[in-house]
């Protein structure tokens, strides 16, 4: 039981509730980002033509600052990874226009309720978690050194030219292609 309230508390979550559309619309989104890293998720979601991705990747955007805000956990949003993303329907509201003959057609205005849960990806084996600052200390320390031109030695090797006997341009009938025709 344990072990399962740990992973309880491992997840992060934000939700988005009586967004105007249908639960069926924002589904389709959220099936393209479930399970996906937030960085890979971001970029779905920048370039999906539906309406719907810029109300999910405001929750999305808001699940990362939960996130990154709880000071019990040390997660940046790059870390992070989507475990659950789905779309549950919201209220309808009921509309009425008027129609021939004095009948009413009936307009539905759907809503639906995004909801969005964050883990953090899990880490290689045998690497020690890592804090925040100590990401940014070993990202300083493994810059690039500057090694002067004369310090590095470089092996040159000389082409040999062709011979007088070897031809530059191979025949096609030696190579197996066809003459072009004119």
């Amino acid at each position: 039981m344990a072990a399962v309230e740990t992973e309880q508390k491992q997840t992060v979550r934000a939700q988005a509730k009586y967004v105007r559309s249908s639960a069926r619309k924002a589904r389709l989104v959220t099936d393209l980002i479930r399970g996906r890293s937030v960085p890979e998720a971001r970029t779905i979601l920048k370039f999906s033509d539906r309406a719907v991705a810029r109300d999910v990747e405001r929750v999305l955007h808001s699940a990362v600052s939960n996130a990154e805000s709880r000071p019990d956990l040390l997660w940046s949003g790059d870390d992070l990874r989507i475990a659950a993303a789905y779309a549950d329907e919201g209220p309808t509201l009921k509309r009425h226009r008027a129609r021939a003959r004095g009948r009413v057609g009936r307009i539905m205005k759907r809503t639906c309720h995004i909801t969005i849960e964050l883990v953090p990806v899990p880490a290689a084996a045998g690497a020690a978690p890592e804090t925040r600052a100590g990401r940014r200390r070993t990202a300083r320390a493994e810059e690039p050194t500057l090694v002067p031109d004369d310090a590095v030695e470089t092996e040159t090797v000389e082409a040999e030219p062709p011979t007088a006997d070897a031809p530059l341009v191979s025949k096609p009938e030696a190579s197996g292609q066809e003459e072009p025709k004119e």
